[in-house]
């Protein structure tokens, strides 16, 4: 299983949008160099207030861009870096990849994933109505949240639009996604 990045975003300050770049550097055990979510404690304001001594699980966000698609059938236009995300894929679907799994970005970067972005207000106040396009309910009650994946840096590099990604599955059982 391979894909794509399509494009690399990262921000110095707290804002919902971060902008794009030619390309971003990845640390390790710290996230994307120069990006407020950057560190090896929690960075997410709520999740500061809560306890920030908590290990940042949520160094690198990333977005599959068949989710823009998904959401412009819907009448929401949204851009690579819109939604907060670090780094925008295609061609694999990260919703469906398990706990634990590692995502091996260009020629030396290796991400691992922790869970699942869990969608806040912000993505209203971006775009009114589009927190119901990224987060609802399947048939049977269960939450499904849509808005990209979350990881921890375990090997840092450069990653530049264009770059391939490849997967490597973690030992079974596997262990889906939850919320971090």
């Amino acid at each position: 299983m391979s894909g794509t990045v399509t494009a690399v975003s990262s921000n110095g300050e707290y804002s919902f949008t971060k902008p794009n770049r030619d390309s971003i550097t990845l640390l390790p055990g710290l996230g994307v160099e120069g990006d407020v979510h950057a560190g090896v404690t929690v960075k997410h304001r709520s999740r500061v207030a809560q306890d920030p001594t908590q290990p940042n699980l949520r160094q690198v966000h990333l977005i599959h861009e068949e989710l823009f698609d998904e959401v412009l059938e819907e009448g929401f236009k949204v851009a690579p870096g819109e939604l907060g995300e670090n780094i925008t894929t295609r061609g694999i679907d990260l919703l469906a990849l398990p706990t634990g799994t590692l995502l091996r970005i260009g020629d030396e970067a290796v991400v691992e994933i922790t869970g699942l972005r869990n969608p806040c207000l912000q993505i209203d106040a971006f775009q009114d109505g589009l927190l119901k396009q990224v987060v609802g309910r399947d048939t049977a009650g269960n939450i499904v949240r849509k808005a990209g994946i979350m990881s921890i840096v375990t090997a840092g590099g450069v990653v530049w639009p264009g770059d391939r990604i490849t997967v490597d599955l973690p030992a079974e059982p596997h262990r889906p996604m939850e919320r971090v």
